[in-house]
């Protein structure tokens, strides 16, 4: 598991470390203390991962086709 700061981290980066943990946690051999720190950076790693999802969402455009089926241009996402 990385110690690298979340907020320096990857999307990818941090979904890996969310998996390792999620995985650590469901063997139930994590003493409790480390299960709670381990379980606090998950929350952490979560709430990235959101935030670059939605980032990400934002930036998707939508083509625009004309009457006839051809591209006319793009606009912004809308959810």
């Amino acid at each position: 598991m990385s110690d690298k700061p979340v907020s320096e981290m990857s999307f990818e980066e941090a979904l890996r470390g969310l998996e390792e943990i999620v995985t650590r946690l469901e063997r139930g051999d994590v003493p409790l203390d480390q299960s709670i720190t381990l379980y606090e950076r998950g929350a952490e790693l979560k709430k990235h991962c959101e935030a670059r999802l939605n980032a990400a969402q934002m930036r998707v455009e939508a083509i625009r086709l004309s009457e006839d089926g051809t591209p006319k241009g793009t606009e912004p996402f809308s959810a």
